[in-house]
């Protein structure tokens, strides 16, 4: 029967290749980018709000001992108290507007105690991959509005350093309160707050990510067709291997031949090759009295 094609451990290769190609295009590529399409929706409109809302206090929007989420991130804040320059941290591999950079992580103890890491800004970077002079925050208490930002996360969770390759400035791959927390023995609490322009103690202004929907939501959709031509794919071609002159089924005629052939004896191929043979000499013998007559 011509579904036996079925069986065949090749074409359950197939068949196994193409549903999991199909599987992971539904259940995770797809889903992956309409996640990062609302990630970003989020965070458009989170800063699409910050831009008309007036700075709030920092406890209003952030309760002490509370953690930023995609809902209050972005938010502007005021905050008051100081500066601690000396724990201050530089976040090194950093790029801004295309350009190489770094960020300059410095402490700051509020008015009620609390322990909060400031994002001052950013600088180009030097010669020979340094990091530039810049000016120190003003001393005594100061008032500034920042936005609220998620910490970011190093994956091997590498402590600030210092070396000579850094001038003896401890460095960071991140921009994490946590990282500056250990280097600093400082209880900061989570997140960290970039400051607006024009602020006290502020450097080169942060620019705020561009406000457009990116590709994810087309590239979800591709993932999305992309299964589907996969699994038409497969059924057209079930389809047309079922029906007569399949590959396959043509495929499985000649091996059937040729294991027939295989248990044949040696005398009866001979035999058949030696009459194969006697009926092409009769025919040209006949063809060529045919050309002399």
């Amino acid at each position: 029967m011509r579904w036996k094609f079925l069986l065949r451990p090749s074409w359950l290769a197939l068949v196994a290749g193409v549903l999991v190609f199909a599987f992971a295009c539904f259940w995770l590529l797809s889903p992956w980018q309409f996640s990062r399409n609302s990630e970003r929706e989020t965070q458009n409109s989170a800063i699409e709000r910050s831009l008309t809302m007036a700075p709030q206090p920092l406890n209003s929007v952030l309760a002490p001992g509370t953690t930023p989420n995609p809902q209050n991130e972005w938010t502007r804040v005021s905050v008051s108290g100081t500066y601690l320059p000396d724990k201050e941290v530089v976040a090194r591999l950093r790029t801004v507007q295309g350009q190489p950079a770094f960020e300059v992580l410095t402490p700051f103890r509020t008015t009620d105690g609390q322990y909060i890491l400031v994002d001052r800004g950013y600088l180009l970077v030097g010669g020979h991959d340094s990091v530039p002079s810049y000016a120190a925050p003003p001393p005594g208490t100061v008032q500034l509005v920042a936005r609220v930002r998620q910490d970011e996360t190093d994956a091997k969770n590498r402590d600030a350093f210092a070396d000579a390759s850094t001038g003896g400035k401890l460095q960071s791959y991140v921009v994490d309160s946590r990282t500056v927390a250990r280097s600093s023995g400082l209880p900061i609490r989570a997140g960290y707050f970039q400051l607006d322009d024009k602020q006290p103690g502020g450097l080169n202004t942060l620019p705020l990510p561009q406000l457009d929907s990116g590709p994810f939501f087309s590239y979800a959709l591709q993932w999305i067709a992309f299964g589907v031509m996969a699994l038409a794919g497969l059924t057209y071609f079930t389809v047309r291997e079922m029906k007569p002159g399949g590959v396959l089924a043509e495929m499985g005629d000649r091996a059937k031949e040729k294991k027939a052939r295989k248990r044949k004896s040696v005398a009866q191929i001979l035999a058949e090759d030696e009459q194969e043979a006697a009926n092409s000499a009769g025919g040209d013998r006949t063809e060529e009295r045919a050309g002399r007559n």
